[in-house]
């Protein structure tokens, strides 16, 4: 204990060795000028040039980032003793500390380079990433990048390949299985219905005659689970695909009798 206390001593100067004043007017410095550019910029950026817009407010923390960087650089010789020791002590302790920090970071690239073997994606597959579910616009060292029905951009940290199910739709196939469902009451006509919302997935604009289309029935604990399950034409339909399916499948249910009830909430 006293061996470090000592060490603790020689890495730090005497207190009244430091200038305190000076330390203050860096700080002060700093914050004033992160405060300016955190006003300016953005005012800038909203009267000028639309193209300057977003390089003036990505600057912003780009800034804040490299003030912050120079005030501790500037600060660290007025409290430190700036000696080769010293150095691979602080050296040390600071790579422990990045290394905490950008664990996950590192857990990202890793998980990259699981990735590039495994293929658990590639750009132009729709997966499921967690609550997620999108186009597949890049994939990257770190991250990828989702394109949604929505036409959302979402970036996914590749170290998600660890803790989550990964749903690929199509598996670098070129079309997806979609899927609509209808919940009925017993009280309809199962010889006709399964034709009828077969027709609907046949007759529907969108639809990739080339795959097969079915229709999956089941009872269920509320009532008369029908799946229709179709193929796109294009993968970037599957949206007004299954609205299609959905409206003009309600159209066919009324039309013969029948009546849909809720759905059975999800477990879990």
């Amino acid at each position: 204990m006293s061996e470090s206390a000592e060490q603790g001593a020689q890495l730090v100067r005497d207190l009244q060795n430091i200038d305190f004043v000076e330390i203050a007017l860096i700080l002060v410095g700093t914050w004033l000028a992160i405060m300016v550019v955190r006003h300016t910029l953005p005012w800038l950026a909203e009267r000028g040039p639309s193209q300057t817009r977003l390089i003036l407010m990505g600057a912003v923390p780009v800034f804040r980032l490299l003030a912050l960087i120079v005030a501790i650089v500037w600060i660290t010789p007025l409290v430190i003793r700036v000696t080769l020791e010293n150095f691979l002590v602080i050296a040390g302790a600071a790579s422990v500390a990045i290394g905490f920090a950008f664990k996950d970071y590192v857990s990202s690239l890793i998980a990259g380079v699981v990735a590039l073997f495994e293929k658990p994606w590639r750009p132009g597959d729709w997966v499921t990433v967690g609550d997620h579910y999108g186009e597949v616009q890049s994939v990257g060292m770190r991250a990828l990048t989702l394109r949604t029905l929505h036409d959302d951009i979402i970036t996914v940290p590749l170290l998600k390949l660890w803790d989550s199910n990964i749903v690929n739709a199509n598996d670098g196939a070129r079309t997806l299985m979609c899927v609509v469902d209808f919940y009925l009451h017993p009280d309809h006509d199962t010889a006709q219905m399964p034709q009828a919302l077969k027709d609907v997935a046949l007759t529907s604009a969108w639809l990739g005659y080339d795959r097969p289309v079915a229709v999956f029935v089941e009872q269920t604990r509320v009532g008369t689970h029908y799946e229709l399950r179709a193929y796109p034409f294009e993968m970037r339909d599957q949206g007004p695909f299954r609205s299609d399916m959905t409206l003009r499948g309600k159209a066919a249910i009324r039309a013969l009798g029948g009546m849909e009830i809720s759905a059975p909430a999800a477990a879990g």
